[in-house]
Order: C-alpha cells, then structure tokens, then sequence
C-alpha cells in the first residue's frame, strides 16, 4: 500500500523522547500515515512508548541511518567491518522493537565524504555484512532497503545501477533500494529512467527538493518523476524529507552540509509537501489513462 510520510527531523533534532513523540503527533495531525526516524539507541529511548504512541496515531515508523566511519562495513579493517555488521543487526532489532517496518539509508558504508576510491576488497565486506542483515531483517519482519546518495555522502554507492549490483551481489531477494530524488538530481543522467531501472527493485523513496527546501522551489522535474513511479506501478512508502538550520540534528547536518535555513515554519512545510506530492501524484495518474486512451 502506498503511504505518504514525513522525516521527522522536520519536526525535532531528534534528540529526546519527547521530541520523537511530538514528531508523531505533528505528523498525524498533517495526515501523514508514516514517518521516519533516525537511528534509534534502545538506551536512550523507551521504544514501547514509541510503539504504543505510533499506533495510536496509526503512523507506520521506519528507520534509516548511516554507518559512522568506525563501524563502515565497507572498510578493508575486519574489526570495523565486524563491529559495522553488528551494529546493522542491533539496528534492525531496534526497528522490530518499535513496531517499524524498515530499515533504510546508509547501510553499506560509512555515511561521510570519503578521500580514497573505493576498493574490491571493501566493496565484497560490504556485499557480505549485508547479506547478512538481509537475513537478520527477513527474520525480524523488516524491510531491508540500501538509499543511493551523492558522491560527498559515500563513495560506494551513487547511482540506480552501482545499487542494482550491489544487490544481485548479495544473492538476496529480501534487499531492495532506496531511491532519493535530492541524490537522483546529482548523479544520475535521467532520475525517470533511474526509477524505471529499479523497477521491482525499489523499495522506498525519498522526495526532496534539490536546494533541500519547498517543493517545487528547486530544479526537479518533478513530473518525470511521478510518471516513472507510476509506470513501474510503486505501491511502497514515498516520503518527504527536507532538512534547515531551523531544526537541526548537529551530525546528519555536518554530513549533509546544512549551513542555512531552507525554512523556518515546519507547519506550512508539511502542509505544503502533502498537497504537492497528493497534486502530482494525482496529474501523473491522468496522463496515463489520457495517453492509454489516445
């Protein structure tokens, strides 16, 4: 089923329960049926409050993180690659526990501006450590979905067909990919056709606007896009996400480059983010029935 959500991070830093239960209210009461969450650390939130809360609201939550450079799974260090394997599996129980569905974004690498190419011998670590949570998030009843970012936020994997191999690489049916607009922008030739080579493959989708902000205030085209995920039938989770010094986490903002206010009423943001993902949606509906029928 298709569900319009929210990053939470529109709505709190993230640092404390009460800001994470306030992000769901907020997101129930803009009529966004899911919302996404940064790593959750058991130790500093009661995830069965979380989870009675979101059910309450009827707010599906998932999860998406990165690796710190410590625990990159892609690393040449086998300690580093173990401890990376082993804090992707407290990640995917962490998701269970709350009552998520997903566990999405950097999960292959660490999530920073690399200075070195990356190596065969990394890229295989990272295929098996995630082969591995595959199989741990199969069991625990959660989606596994690998997010494709730009070149300054890793340097394994940048575009739709980097991710497709990685997860034929893995041998696993379970893994599939997120795909984001803001990153799709940078790197790839055509976005559209980067959705329709996913295809079946993708499993969760960012929409973001190129400067971060308003939709429809930066360079997308956003009409290629919602044809595409309308050719290739998406029915999965599409989920707005804008970050502004307005309401900031201090370390996704060092590693996405957020220097700036892109807004400052989350309210008007939200609002705005539903009706144009609803309008656009609802035109690329049309055009297909109008250009079956022609």
């Amino acid at each position: 089923m298709r569900r319009i959500g929210i990053h939470s991070f529109v709505w709190t830093g993230g640092q404390t329960q009460e800001g994470l239960e306030l992000a769901l209210e907020k997101s129930a009461e803009h009529g966004y049926l899911c919302i996404e969450f940064a790593y959750l650390r058991p130790e500093l939130f009661d995830l069965d409050r979380l989870a009675r809360k979101a059910q309450s609201l009827d707010v599906q939550i998932g999860v998406t993180m990165g690796l710190p450079i410590e625990k990159d799974v892609s690393s040449e260090d086998i300690d580093c690659v173990r401890a990376g394997t082993q804090m992707l599996a407290d990640a995917v129980r962490a998701v269970r526990d709350v009552g998520g569905d997903k566990l999405g974004g950097i999960l292959y690498s660490a999530h920073t501006k690399y200075n070195r190419q990356p190596t065969a011998d990394g890229w295989n670590n990272s295929v098996q450590a995630i082969a591995e949570t595959g199989e741990i998030a199969k069991a625990a009843g959660v989606d596994l979905v690998l997010e494709v970012v730009n070149r300054f936020e890793t340097n394994l994997l940048n575009t739709t067909a980097q991710g497709m191999k990685f997860i034929s690489d893995t041998g696993s049916d379970h893994i599939k990919l997120h795909l984001d607009t803001f990153h799709m922008q940078i790197e790839e030739a055509s976005p559209s056709a980067a959705i329709r080579l996913a295809a079946d493959k993708l499993g969760y989708f960012h929409i973001g606007e190129s400067n971060r902000g308003f939709l429809g205030d930066g360079t997308i085209v956003w009409d290629q896009i919602f044809d595409a995920l309308i050719e290739i039938g998406y029915d999965r989770d599409v989920v707005f996400e804008s970050f502004s010094t307005a309401i900031v986490d201090e370390g996704l903002s060092l590693a996405c480059a957020i220097w700036r206010d892109t807004w400052t009423d989350n309210d008007q943001l939200a609002r705005h983010a539903k009706s144009f993902i609803e309008m656009k949606w609802g035109e690329a509906e049309r055009r297909k029935i109008t250009n079956q029928g022609a």
